[in-house]
């Protein structure tokens, strides 16, 4: 396979001529119609702080189906006993930086570079990049974020600072999901967690047909805080 280089213009090549690793492309920039077009396509972007901006769609892909999501009794159980409260939207940075400060179990570093950060809160700011956020008595203890673009929802990344609480914003993420007739949550790369959350593995060509049936659907652009307060989600 060809790796190819990105120009100026804000297009891909077709995502099924990535190498078998998934990498596809080298290059370009992370700006919001770029991003836009990546995400269209089922690509998105994942590097390290030394490397140049490279971009992948791999043959495998997680994903959670409506109401496929697994949250155990136990685990219910203490999200009820929490205490958590759980916000939408306003909080976004904070969430990506926490994401990007967390330690991860065999990870040297972090691939949410400043040069990531920025991106996504720029997408966020054009109503594209979301955030749910686990606050304990006004601290937050935990929360993920994402791109949503039709009826779907990409995650990026999620933290917690104490037990459940990236949980507590996993839920309540399928909860607006579902309630807005959402076809799937991506998780991008199958891993343990994904798969204990209750995602399932595609392969590229039927993500691919998937992705496209969610992109027929109309985006929720804008805060998705606002538009729960108009249109409350029904679990």
């Amino acid at each position: 396979m060809t790796l190819f280089r990105l120009d100026r213009t804000p297009h891909f090549p077709d995502p099924r001529n990535a190498e078998a690793s998934g990498l596809l492309a080298v290059g370009g920039d992370l700006s919001v119609p770029r991003l836009l077009k990546a995400y269209e396509a089922g690509i998105f972007p994942w590097f390290s702080e030394d490397d140049p901006i490279l971009w992948w769609s791999p043959p495998q892909r997680a994903l959670i189906m409506r109401g496929d999501e697994h949250l155990s009794r136990r685990m219910r159980r203490a999200l009820q006993r929490s205490g958590f409260q759980i916000r939408i939207d306003t909080a976004f940075a904070k969430v990506v930086e926490a994401c990007r400060e967390m330690p991860r179990s065999g990870q040297d570093g972090t691939w949410i570079t400043a040069e990531m950060r920025d991106a996504y809160i720029a997408m966020h700011q054009a109503g594209y990049a979301h955030s749910f956020e686990t606050f304990f008595e006004d601290d937050l203890v935990g929360g993920l974020y994402g791109v949503s673009l039709g009826a779907t929802f990409f995650g990026e990344s999620m933290f917690s600072k104490v037990d459940y609480a990236s949980r507590a914003a996993f839920k309540r993420l399928c909860e607006v999901a579902w309630g807005w007739g959402f076809h799937f949550i991506d998780g991008q790369l199958p891993n343990d967690n994904l798969q204990q959350l209750g995602a399932q593995t595609l392969e590229r060509e039927a993500f691919l047909t998937c992705l496209a049936a969610a992109l027929h659907e109309p985006t929720r652009q804008g805060s998705w805080s606002a538009m729960a307060e108009v249109n409350p989600v029904r679990p």
